[in-house]
């Protein structure tokens, strides 16, 4: 039996995963630190582990045990990342020293896996052309303008460093699906008759349903696809008045007030957000970071060279994923 580990695992992404992994015949380990909940992961073949990232000593301790035990493993997805932070700087600090310490350390101890899926984001290429809406390719030339962004951006360089390591970088636009938080603001918003519009031109969107992300992942370990960066999204492009129409007749509302902010608003309460967040050392949804994505008009892009090398094919378009992800939002009773 082949052993997979996924970082990250207590997480939105992480949960579906694990799921698959399973389901797929893997010995499976989780990553997730002795805190975090375990709500999604209660089937009993899972393994556990605590790897501790952040500190390089106790983290090359950790691996010595796991090789001397049972080897290693033979795929990782590194699904472990930060999109909200306290601090600007733990978007580095986690999103890239983590990461790094946990490759470097692999190596160290000769227990690099067959492939080290690292998802990362389309955040890492930039905005879009926003006057032609060409899509954004795997070949962008990467030009990252959040902080995630470019803490994303410093691991993908590490990684194509290496000269010996089998990396595939993932790199999805918006994931949706049960148990995502972000959305699910958003779908709860529309529900109480309101769809706040960030600016007054339209927006190309492009989305990912999680379930899609999975099948991504484990096409290209079932294609031993290796030292690659593919875009993901479910193949379309999507407006922002559309998303809204989809949502809302999903949710059965026949009247849905759309109030167009500008973006000066957008910026000065996303900043005021913040920092409020950060008097009282907590995260926010709305942030400076979260103010330039919003901001962007073209998320288009182009997924030909994963459809080429694997063969992927979304099984949800936006209307089948809203409704499903939707669903569940119901019957868990969170809408």
């Amino acid at each position: 039996m082949q052993r997979i580990l996924v970082t990250g695992a207590g997480g939105f992404i992480g949960g579906f995963i694990v799921e698959e992994a399973l389901s797929k015949g893997y010995e499976t380990y989780a990553g997730i630190r002795k805190s975090t909940s375990r709500e999604y992961l209660t089937d009993s073949k899972i393994h556990f582990i605590d790897l501790p990232f952040h500190n390089r000593e106790a983290l090359m301790k950790k691996l010595r045990e796991c090789k001397e035990s049972f080897g290693g493993w033979d795929y990782i997805i590194h699904n472990l990342g930060a999109t909200k932070v306290k601090q600007i700087e733990d978007f580095d600090k986690i999103n890239f020293y983590f990461a790094r310490n946990f490759v470097e350390s692999l190596i160290e101890l000769d227990m690099k896996p067959k492939q080290f899926l690292y998802i990362s984001t389309l955040g890492v290429l930039g905005p879009g052309n926003e006057s032609s809406s060409e899509p954004i390719t795997a070949k962008t030339a990467s030009g990252p303008n959040t902080a995630y962004g470019k803490s994303k951006q410093k691991m993908e360089k590490y990684l194509k460093s290496l000269s010996d390591f089998n990396y595939v970088i993932i790199r999805p636009t918006g994931v949706y699906g049960p148990r995502e938080k972000d959305y699910f603001l958003m779908f709860k918003t529309i529900k109480s008759g309101f769809n706040f519009v960030p600016g007054f031109k339209e927006q190309y969107l492009t989305f990912i349903y999680v379930k899609d992300l999975v099948k991504a992942l484990f096409l290209c370990i079932d294609k031993q696809v290796c030292r690659k960066e593919y875009n993901l999204s479910d193949g379309q492009c999507y407006t922002s008045s559309l998303f809204c129409d989809i949502v809302k007749n999903r949710l059965n509302k026949q009247l849905v007030l759309n109030i167009k902010l500008p973006l000066v608003l957008v910026k000065g309460v996303s900043v005021v957000a913040e920092n409020v967040a950060r008097l009282v050392g907590k995260t926010s949804t709305l942030n400076g970071d979260k103010y330039r994505i919003m901001k962007q008009r073209n998320w288009n892009c182009d997924i030909s060279d994963l459809k080429k090398d694997t063969g992927f094919q979304a099984d949800y378009d936006l209307e089948k994923g809203v409704d499903e992800a939707i669903s569940w939002y119901e019957q868990n009773q969170w809408l």
